[in-house]
């Protein structure tokens, strides 16, 4: 079985970085800040190139929605093993109200010209840890979904996917098309080699609009503030297991 993998990736702050709230609290400082493809994507994306090398596949097409600079993550996806891109390309102030219902929208349209056998992304980004976008994509669809994947296998026109849940794994077949999201453990994304990063830089990009896809991006939530976590306060040492269990009490009150 032969089929084209449509790869959905997200430009976030890298993970590295220490995040700063903006000081109205508006939102989270962009500005001169390192920006990095979301690491669940890019399991995501290893885990469609795997599935390429193997025959599955025959091509690995990734997109984004974002700024004109959100390329960097899809030349970064194409050095990876992706053979084409796409960029859904927003102004920077939708960009920042860019919400999962709206970019399940727009890679619903992308899907609608691509005719991709399968759908794979990350299962949330690590900036607002939504875990929406691959759900609401598969109900606009109408496919079968299977989220926090660990283990994926494709034969005979269904995906058989290992889910990890709160009580263990959690085995489903699903019939293709559909969308699947990754978890951390199902694979080890590789490094991009220098000659493959030279390659991508050849690899077609193409450039599409949210006007041409003919989908309003406009915001359904409003974001009243954005607040940083409060300080943890120093610890104290107690003389003996009376004095804590007094402080538990009497000062947490949580016995």
């Amino acid at each position: 079985m032969s089929m084209k993998i449509l790869v959905p990736i997200k430009r976030v702050v890298d993970y590295n970085v220490k995040i700063r709230v903006k000081a109205d609290n508006s939102a989270v400082e962009l500005d001169n800040v390192k920006m990095s493809m979301n690491p669940f994507d890019e399991i995501a994306v290893e885990e469609a190139v795997r599935l390429k090398e193997a025959g599955v596949a025959v091509e690995v097409v990734v997109v984004t929605c974002g700024i004109a600079a959100a390329q960097d993550i899809l030349r970064s996806a194409l050095a990876l093993g992706a053979d084409r891109a796409i960029l859904v390309e927003v102004d920077v102030a939708q960009s920042e109200t860019l919400q999962p219902l709206a970019v399940a929208k727009l890679l619903k349209a992308v899907v609608g010209q691509e005719q991709p056998g399968l759908v794979i992304c990350g299962k949330q980004a690590i900036d607002d840890d939504a875990n929406q976008t691959g759900q609401m994509l598969a109900a606009l669809q109408g496919w079968p979904q299977a989220t926090f994947a660990s283990k994926v296998v494709i034969a005979d026109g269904k995906a058989t996917v290992t889910r990890e849940v709160d009580g263990g794994l959690e085995t489903l077949a699903v019939t293709l098309p559909a969308v699947i999201s990754t978890d951390l453990r199902l694979n080890e994304p590789r490094y991009a080699t220098l000659p493959n990063i030279m390659k991508a830089k050849k690899k077609p990009l193409n450039i599409l609009t949210a006007a041409s896809l003919g989908v309003d991006v406009a915001p359904r939530l409003i974001t009243r503030s954005v607040n940083e976590p409060p300080k943890r306060t120093a610890g104290i040492r107690v003389g003996d297991v009376a004095q804590l269990v007094d402080k538990l009490k009497n000062e947490a009150k949580i016995i």
